[in-house]
């Protein structure tokens, strides 16, 4: 009786292990007509990123960017540019933050907050000094 009950109880995990694994198989066999639109899409997305990222960096030599290309400043994130308005001839007058953006690019988040914080002057000078004992030969 126990012998029975026992491998009653195999089959049904079987059965339950054999339904999994055809639901996972049968679920994956369905996604794989969608494949080629799938890498359509994220080659399209992916293409349309690095384009943007190509652009931002090109941006000061196009013939609309308002300020001189010798005077801006890559940084990428969390702003594309700094430009120092005046570098040129060694009087700087102006410190500016310039965000690229190309196609339908929105500013996100970290950006409004960034735009905000230099909008309501919460800007600083900080110099840091390097330790002597950092830099001197012992």
């Amino acid at each position: 009786m126990a012998l029975d009950l026992l491998l009653i109880l195999v089959i049904a995990v079987a059965a339950v292990i054999g339904f999994v694994i055809g639901k996972v198989l049968t679920d994956h066999y369905w996604q794989i007509d969608k494949l080629p639109k799938l890498i359509e899409d994220r080659l399209k997305t992916s293409r349309s990123v690095l384009g943007g990222q190509f652009a931002e960096q090109l941006a000061p030599y196009l013939p609309d960017f308002p300020f001189s290309p010798t005077e801006a400043r890559f940084i990428g994130k969390p702003i594309d540019f700094i430009v120092f308005k005046g570098a040129d001839t060694k009087e700087i007058s102006e410190v500016i933050f310039v965000e690229v953006k190309s196609g339908n690019a929105r500013v996100n988040a970290h950006e409004k907050n960034l735009k905000t914080a230099i909008e309501q002057g919460k800007v600083k000078w900080v110099e840091y000094r390097i330790p002597k004992d950092i830099t001197t030969k012992k």
